[in-house]
């Protein structure tokens, strides 16, 4: 009983420490004592051999000539269950600095000084890593083991199996021949897929850095199937330490067919930036017909990048488009070009530029820098799908010095200009003032004797305009404030009174044919009382906590009138920046009917309005919000803008609104103007969106502004089956009885990987239209290949959710 006992103990265990120097030593046989196990002892006359279990430094030196650890004749069989963990024993441990190395396995021989040979079930652990094979050699001068026969490597960051393994374990440099493997980033909070296939040879250059030959490469999952996608390459280096592969004599195969061959690839393993070419992109527009555009990103530094991308169009040429990006503490900013050389269709040379900056330079100083050009009226409706670029009329050039270091004050320097971009299928447009400069000054001190607050705020600005045929000049208005706010918990009443003085100095009269004097001052005393309170109750529904308010509001305007019919002449009228405001919930507060300085109209008015609201207690989150508002006039309307017809009315426009969310999946945005002196809705918007998860979006609105605006906008996202999703928007007008924008499209998950086929309709001009064609291929954690779509569906699609999961750029957040 205790010799068989002794036989299923007699699993060899050869613990390797890298430690202290110690001579190699001959040892005996070890004894199983069977008083450990509870049984009765053995004869000491008849001990029975098992193999040897020592604890050497690999760093000792051997002696030549010394005897070899000892083996037994025969093998011993493996045991039924696994043996116990091999120990340190003895005085020999690792030396500070170095993994200890464990290694078992059923014979054992060799001098640990010099080369110890293992077979049958070898195992060896060195860190984290784990090498399992038939036969394994050590050579501890060397630091190197050679495994051959069913080789496994693991660790938490790889799995690699073939047939022959050589590897010097402390730096983590050797071969690996015709392996499978499984390589993922090392302990890498933003782990992407794991990466695997298989090579002809692999070679460890460093911790966390392999080179392989004759490879395949995917990040699908390694089920036993064929993958669905995989690059095929002749060389493949994936450094993890820099998160960086690259590719050369590349061969990416889709669904078993070739798609793509590229003489070297360059891919992040990560998501993060990369230097390198990235994928082309492909699509197809009716105005600049197919499209290849092949993009180059530089990443220059951690908080700087720069992308350099040619866009070849078979309708047009080639245009070269370029973007800078840079970031620090204090300041950030981006500078963009495009440039198309002798327009095959407009035989004209075409370009665009941007530059945008933000600084902020200490003691409360900061400033920014806006600059856009085209080259000409049309570059946007020729040359760009995106609708905010194709309805842009004004293109704004400005520089800003802002100062905000005060806790009671603030100022702000500015230069400003506009390229006007006249499309020549609809009328002329009016040329905006320059701005050279315009300075604002403004102040608001609440701690004032007698619990007064003042305010004030001052502009002065220079105004010219690029046609040179119209009134020019200078503006100064200056204009001081007294308040007395009287406020509790539960309500307020602030008076206020105030004094706008405005003085006027014009020029270039002469080539605007007008005959205004040239200096003249407008003097205008307002006062004003705002008021409001807040109730509130409990309600509870549907089992829920809630908090109903209500939430009155009086503002009673008083500006008394004051000619400014100088300013509306007829053929003489200066406006250097004013319009009527619109007229909305923020504006019937405002003591101003006009948005800019050129007017200030009379006015003796209240205006009421009441907002209720529905929260929930638990966690304050507003639920549902309804408000409505009716402005009421005590005289008629004198002071007027270009001429328009005086208000003569004892009512304004009536004001109504509904928002908030009906559930967690559901909310809604209503708004509504209705004019009572011709019974009919000036105004009106319905807006629904239902989005019961990410990646599920249904939304639809209605806008309608009288003899101007009648759309309607729908648009969606929604998951079909198996992995499909359909994604969708329509906007339609009825004024112009045609649609604004339509797309339609498809986009399919199939786990490591991505498609997306998008039509795009866009409407660029009366009669003119634009298609375009995206369709895209995106392999996770490698690459892309096509027009990317995502952010013409995120800018159309209200919560659109992106269906593969890529990280933002944590730098620049994109």
């Amino acid at each position: 009983m205790a010799r068989s006992l002794r036989g299923q103990f007699g699993f060899l265990t050869l613990l390797v420490a890298a430690g202290a120097q110690a001579a190699p030593t001959k040892l005996p046989p070890l004894q199983v004592d069977p008083a450990l196990l509870g049984l009765p002892p053995v004869a000491p006359s008849q001990p029975a051999t098992a193999p040897a279990a020592v604890s050497l430094p690999p760093a000792a030196a051997g002696t030549e000539g010394e005897a070899p650890v000892a083996a037994p004749a025969a093998p011993v069989p493996a045991p039924s269950t696994p043996a116990a963990p091999a120990k340190p024993v003895g005085p020999n441990s690792a030396a500070p600095g170095k993994q200890q190395i464990y290694l078992t396995a059923e014979r054992i021989e060799g001098t640990t000084s010099v080369e110890t040979t293992a077979e049958g079930n070898v195992d060896l652990q060195y860190g984290e890593r784990t090498v399992k094979a038939d036969r394994m050699v050590y050579r501890e001068p060397l630091d190197e083991a050679e495994a051959t026969g069913n080789v496994k490597l693991t660790s938490p960051g790889e799995a690699i199996a073939g047939p022959h393994l050589k590897l010097k374990l402390g730096d983590s440099v050797g071969t690996f021949d015709t392996p499978a493997y499984s390589i993922h980033a090392f302990n890498s909070k933003d782990t992407a897929a794991a990466a695997h296939g298989t090579a002809a040879r692999l070679d460890f250059q460093g911790k966390d850095k392999y080179r392989l030959a004759d490879a395949t490469y995917t990040t699908c999952p390694a089920n036993g199937s064929d993958p669905d996608w995989f690059a095929r390459v002749s060389n493949l280096s994936l450094d993890y330490t820099t998160s960086e592969g690259t590719a050369r004599s590349a061969t990416v195969v889709f669904k078993g067919i070739p798609i793509l061959y590229s003489p070297w690839l360059s891919f992040t393993l990560d998501n993060k930036r990369k230097t390198g070419l990235l994928a082309p992109t492909i699509g197809s527009t009716s105005k600049g017909g197919l499209e290849l555009t092949t993009p180059f990103y530089w990443n220059i530094a951690p908080d700087m990048d720069a992308t350099l991308a040619p866009r070849v169009m078979t309708k047009r040429g080639t245009q070269w488009n370029g973007e800078y990006r840079y970031l620090g503490r204090s300041y950030s900013g981006q500078i963009a070009g495009e440039y198309l050389g002798n327009d095959e269709i407009t035989h004209t040379n075409r370009n665009a530029r941007t530059i945008l900056h933000n600084q902020d330079f200490g003691y409360g100083f900061t400033g920014e820098l806006n600059l856009n050009k085209v080259s000409d009226d049309t570059y946007f409706t020729d040359l760009s799908t995106r609708l905010s670029n194709i309805t842009q009329t004004n293109l704004l050039r400005e520089g800003r010095l802002n100062y905000g270091g005060s806790e009671w004050w603030s100022a702000s320097l500015m230069a400003q200009r506009f390229q006007t971009l006249q499309d020549p299928s609809q009328p002329p447009l009016a040329i905006p003032y320059d701005r050279l400069p315009q300075l604002l000054l403004t102040a608001d001190r609440a701690d004032m004797p007698f619990g007064t607050e003042v305010i004030f705020s001052g502009e002065y600005a220079n105004f010219s305009n690029p046609t040179g045929t119209k009134i020019e000049g200078k503006r100064t208005t200056l204009y001081p404030q007294l308040a007395y706010p009287m406020q509790t918990a539960a309500y307020y009443v602030t008076p206020k009174i105030g004094f706008n003085s405005t003085r006027y100095q014009l020029t270039n009269q002469q080539a605007a044919g007008t005959t205004l004097p040239d200096q003249f001052t407008r003097n205008v005393p307002i006062f004003s009382v705002d008021s409001g309170a807040v109730f509130e109750r409990p309600l509870q529904l549907f089992s829920q906590d809630l908090t109903q308010t209500l939430e009155p509001r009086a503002f009673y305007l008083r500006v008394p009138h004051r000619d400014q019919s100088i300013l509306d002449k007829p053929g003489q009228v200066v406006n250097f920046d004013t319009s009527l405001a619109d007229f909305n919930f923020a504006q019937i507060f405002t003591e101003n009917a006009y948005s800019g300085g050129d007017r200030v109209a009379d006015a003796n008015q209240l205006t009421l309005a009441a907002t209720s609201r529905i929260i929930n207690t638990a966690n304050g989150e507003e639920l549902l919000r309804g408000a409505i508002g009716q402005r009421y006039y005590f005289a008629d309307q004198q002071v007027t803008l270009n001429g328009v017809v005086p208000r003569t009315g004892r009512t304004a426009d009536f004001l109504a609104a509904l928002t908030g969310k009906l559930n967690r999946e559901f909310s809604i945005d209503s708004g509504m103007q209705y004019n009572y002196q011709d019974s009919a809705v000036e105004r009106f918007n319905l807006g629904a969106r239902y989005q019961p998860e990410p990646g599920k979006a249904l939304n639809a609105s209605y806008r309608f502004t009288r003899s101007l605006l009648r759309q309607i906008d729908t648009s969606a996202q929604w998951p079909l089956f198996g992995g499909w999703h359909a994604v969708a928007r329509y906007n339609y007008s009825f004024r112009d009885k045609r649609a604004i924008e339509t797309i339609g499209g498809l986009e399919y998950d199939g786990g490591c990987w991505a498609t997306r086929f998008v039509l795009q309709r866009l409407a660029t001009a009366v009669g003119q239209v634009n298609n375009s064609i995206f369709i895209q291929l995106e392999l996770n954690s490698f690459s892309s290949i096509g027009s990317n779509p995502l952010n013409l569906l995120k800018r159309n699609i209200p919560g659109y959710g992106q269906i593969t999961n890529t990280p933002a750029d944590p730098v620049f957040a994109e």
